[in-house]
């Protein structure tokens, strides 16, 4: 199932320039999953070293942040969105 990414312009250098994108993929777990495997340079941005998600990242399936979803093995339906949000701060 095809699905839209969407990245904020920050990351744009680790997805070749792009901040909109589609993924092929069965499952939210498995959209994660080809995210980091089509983009590498993300995971250090979006995870931690023990595979959580970083405390200034905010990962939205459609309008659920992921971090309220019991189970990431969801079935993706057509014009479902992965949406990441990257809090940036300064003083």
């Amino acid at each position: 199932m095809l699905i839209t990414v969407s990245v904020p312009s920050l990351l744009r250098d680790c997805t070749g320039g792009n901040v909109k994108f589609q993924l092929d993929a069965l499952t939210l777990q498995d959209a994660l999953n080809q995210l980091i495997s089509s983009y590498p340079l993300l995971r250090v941005h979006l995870w931690t070293e023990t595979g959580q998600v970083r405390k200034h990242v905010l990962l939205y399936y459609n309008d659920t942040n992921i971090a309220w979803l019991e189970d990431l093995e969801i079935t993706l339906q057509p014009g479902d969105q992965l949406i990441v949000f990257q809090a940036v701060s300064g003083g």
